[in-house]
């Protein structure tokens, strides 16, 4: 992916941010449908906010998030919207997760590492897990579908039911 600079009405930036965080005690919980769900929530609310997913990689006791974002946002202010929207929803969607955890799902720390003017796009944890999530997509998604809020963030991710 080329550097490409962020032209707004006033100003022009090249922020981007390595982002990693995981869930309270970090428990192995974000596997099969709480993960795709967890990413498609992640994506769904980066593009609400105009904040681009360069990647993601979601592993069962952790999510890495490399993001680039507009001036008008603090890191703070991305990883308290992510975790606090992702942590509503999941719980919802998974009554299991709250029985885990009671108040929210994810620990209260988060890492940030500013990634500088000659960054190239990371390779967050390629190989084995990818080739077995993208599988995953392929075969078992349409089935799995718990009602119509899943199906919604499952189609933010460009897969539909019966694909």
């Amino acid at each position: 992916m080329a550097k490409q600079l962020r032209h707004d009405r006033h100003t022009v930036s090249l922020l981007t941010d390595h982002m990693v965080f995981s869930p309270k005690y970090r428990g192995k919980v974000l596997v099969g449908e709480v993960a795709m769900v967890a990413e498609a929530i992640i994506r769904k609310t980066c593009k609400e906010l105009d904040i681009e997913v360069i990647d993601i990689s979601v592993s069962p006791d952790h999510i890495h998030l490399f993001i680039q974002y507009p001036p008008k946002y603090s890191v703070s202010f991305i990883a308290k919207r992510l975790k606090g929207r992702s942590s509503r929803i999941l719980r919802q969607e998974f009554p299991e997760l709250k029985e885990w955890c009671k108040s929210s799902l994810w620990a209260p720390s988060c890492y940030h590492g500013s990634v500088g003017h000659g960054w190239e796009e990371p390779r967050l944890h390629r190989g084995c897990w990818r080739t077995k999530y993208a599988a995953l997509l392929r075969n078992i998604l349409p089935d799995k579908i718990r009602n119509r809020k899943a199906e919604i963030y499952y189609t933010g991710l460009g897969l539909k039911s019966g694909v």
